[in-house]
């Protein structure tokens, strides 16, 4: 059927096809999700309402992924992500014929806008709102639940990484 010879041929054609693919990929810029682009800022103040948690998340990712420097004092920024609000929802999606919730429609809203140390605005107002389905069950309360908060968290981390593409695609004039 196959020599040696032909193996090796569509062995190394196959490696030729798969290097061509990463350096296209590189060449267009396509980098896995999750993976932060070096922001435009070297120090950045994030201003965000007591309790919301979407403040410190995004903290942690600009100082764990970026040379950006989360700074306390917002005189000694380079620009000021100010989060504006950052809400929860939750609707009802689809009742059974008895008249109880089969479905929830879970919603998270986050307002920001990047400004400078001046307040001087450099990317307006953005809402960002993101949506997730939860399945309900009475008899599956506490877990339901659980998982609620779950959803939630991963849309607060989807919005994190929304507000640093936008973050990173702000020009200097």
């Amino acid at each position: 059927m196959f020599n040696k010879t032909g193996i090796l041929r569509m062995i190394t054609l196959r490696a030729l096809l798969s290097i061509l693919l990463v350096l296209n990929l590189a060449a267009c810029g396509f980098k896995l999700r999750g993976q932060v682009s070096e922001l435009p800022f070297e120090r950045i103040y994030i201003r965000a309402p007591a309790g919301m948690t979407i403040g410190s998340d995004l903290e942690r990712v600009i100082t764990t992924h970026t040379q950006a420097r989360v700074v306390k004092k917002i005189e000694k920024s380079d620009a000021v992500v100010q989060i504006v609000h950052a809400i929860r929802e939750k609707r009802i999606l689809s009742l059974s014929e008895g008249g109880r919730v089969r479905e929830f429609e879970l919603i998270y809203r986050v307002a920001a806008r990047l400004l400078d140390s001046h307040n001087t605005e450099l990317a307006p107002l953005q809402e960002i709102r993101l949506t997730r389905i939860l399945p309900y069950l009475d008899a599956q309360e506490l877990a339901k639940a659980a998982e609620e908060e779950m959803l939630y968290k991963d849309m607060q981390k989807d919005a994190v990484q929304q507000i640093l593409r936008q973050i990173t695609a702000v020009t200097l004039g």
